[in-house]
């Protein structure tokens, strides 16, 4: 089986790469906005980005499984954007944000006085992506009173806003994630088995930051280069040790986590080099190098190791 490459990241962007002691230089998949970029080239990666160019030109529902912050959303993005559909809306829905009194009215629209406090007529989200895209973050939460109608929109196209009798036709493409277990949440009777095997045509699963370890430089340059933007501060060098502090760390959070430690490195960083500070360090999680040792203190150790040779 062949993945396909990844090219080079200063053949797309013209950037030039970090001062890092010996280290390759970073490398991304191409996008149009670098907040987009998925970034590696380990073998869990390139699998998942064959995944996706397996299934972008079809209209497939696709189901992301994976940890939280494992990078989902934009596995869903580049799905969008390598499909037939790419000129048209990707419209994002996080299921558990929504209240759960609101979430059908959210999905599905509603008619002017449907209920009290409706004083206008509503579109729902799958109008909204009609010939588009939805992605429907932690379709895991839905609540189970309203599978049945996800599962019809599924199965027939079409959608009922709340207060009207007439249904719409909507031609979406659904794509689903989860840092969920949906055969477990089936099994105890909080998911549809039915839903489930319409949401489950073809499965990608996300592999956690620790299951690819090897793409943690490339992604910390790329967040450092991106966020120092962001943050309107200078970051050219990222010291070795401080390199192997973090590859030494288990990050539960994965990349969401990562981005959030690296904006507080940043923004506490003096000069031109990163540096990491004990104001900023997860020190409640163990790592894996150590049970019950804090990421400070491996930096700590690795620090006086460099200082005494």
């Amino acid at each position: 089986m062949t993945f396909p490459a990844i090219p080079h990241e200063r053949e797309i962007s013209g950037v030039a790469p970090f001062r890092r002691n010996d280290a390759p230089t970073p490398v991304a998949l191409p996008t149009v906005d670098d907040r987009d970029t998925i970034v590696g080239e380990s073998d869990a990666l390139r699998y998942v980005m064959f995944r996706v160019d397996q299934v972008a030109a079809t209209d497939a529902t696709v189901l992301l499984s994976g940890e939280t912050g494992t990078g989902k959303e934009l596995l869903a993005r580049a799905i969008h954007r390598r499909s037939s559909r790419r000129t048209r809306p990707l419209v994002v829905v996080n299921c558990a944000a929504l209240p759960a009194n609101l979430v059908e009215s959210e999905l599905f629209g509603r008619e002017r006085g449907a209920f009290t406090g409706a004083h206008a007529t509503q579109i729902g989200r799958f109008e909204l992506a009609h010939r588009g895209t939805i992605l429907l973050d932690e379709v895991g939460e839905l609540p189970l009173e309203l599978q049945p109608k996800l599962l019809r929109v599924l199965q027939e196209g079409q959608v009922e806003r709340l207060g009207s009798p007439r249904t719409v036709d909507v031609d979406v493409r659904v794509i689903a994630a989860t840092n969920r277990d949906l055969t477990e949440e089936v099994r105890a009777g909080r998911f549809r088995r039915d839903l489930y095997y319409r949401l489950n045509v073809f499965p990608i699963t996300v592999p956690s930051l620790r299951d690819r370890r090897e793409d943690l430089p490339q992604l910390v340059e790329h967040l450092v280069r991106r966020l120092s933007r962001t943050l309107n501060k200078h970051i050219d060098s990222i010291p070795a040790y401080v390199m192997q502090t973090l590859q030494a760390y288990d990050w539960p959070g994965n990349i969401r986590e990562l981005e959030n430690v690296l904006q507080r490195a940043i923004t506490l960083s003096p000069g031109a080099t990163l540096a990491l500070g004990d104001a900023w360090m997860p020190s409640s999680q163990p790592t894996s190098a150590a049970a019950g040792v804090t990421l400070v203190e491996i930096e700590k150790r690795h620090i006086r190791t460099v200082l005494d040779t």
